[in-house]
């Protein structure tokens, strides 16, 4: 890969405000560096199950899905056995009969599924896709190369992704102890109540009308801010 793909990818790293900007961005830049390749696509196994993170423009819907829902195809092989999947013409393919026929019916007539190291993850690809049998027979190079590096990308992306969902769970409890501490003081107060039997009644009613302890809370605390609440006092 060049330098100056190497700088591009390191800015759009910089210029993305999300994992979906940046994963797209990607996807993008695959398809313009990589010769034969008419559209680019993001597979990661996630929580157990195989996605597709991103997707360039003019990639076919469904591609990668009807894999996922088969349990086979080029992508799906790279991610789950860590090894290169080419197939230069699907009208000649055996390995996966049913997708070969779906991929063909959208256009597409050539794919490269090359593997991805990604931290924390079982498995992942970079696949690429060609509307011309043999398309990527030339590209398959300049694919690998960009594979490993777009791989350092998507390490770094998922990375950030994971600390903002812990961040954004911190933030969660947080707000839920909050809430449910101003709802049993707001117990103790009207009832005469210590806290622990406070929090009991409030987890009895929650349980009886299969609310959230949460959400009860959050609604005994809003009745009791609302102006109107004050003057029926």
């Amino acid at each position: 890969m060049s330098s100056e793909a190497s700088d591009t990818l390191d800015q759009a790293m910089v210029r993305s405000s999300g994992l979906d900007t940046l994963l797209r961005d990607l996807t993008d830049r695959a398809v313009q560096e990589v010769p034969g390749a008419e559209a680019c696509s993001i597979t990661v196994r996630r929580a157990g199950r195989l996605l597709t993170l991103a997707g360039s423009d003019g990639m076919p819907s469904g591609l990668d899905l009807r894999q996922y829902e088969n349990g086979s195809g080029p992508c799906v092989d790279a991610a789950e056995t860590g090894e290169e999947q080419y197939t230069p013409d699907l009208a000649e393919e055996s390995r996966w009969p049913s997708y070969a026929q779906y991929a063909l019916s959208t256009g597409v007539r050539c794919v490269l599924a090359v593997p991805v190291a990604v931290e924390g993850e079982s498995g992942a690809a970079l696949n690429y896709y060609g509307v011309r049998a043999g398309a990527l027979d030339t590209g398959r190079d300049a694919a690998r190369a960009f594979a490993a590096r777009a791989g350092d990308a998507i390490d770094v992306a998922l990375r950030i992704e994971r600390r903002r969902q812990s961040a954004a769970d911190v933030r969660t409890a947080l707000l839920s102890r909050s809430v449910i501490d101003q709802a049993v003081g707001i117990l103790m107060a009207r009832e005469r109540i210590d806290a622990r039997i406070a929090l009991e009644r409030l987890r009895r009613v929650s349980q009886d009308r299969n609310v959230k302890l949460r959400d009860l809370c959050s609604q005994l605390v809003a009745r009791v801010s609302a102006p109107d609440s004050h003057r029926r006092k």
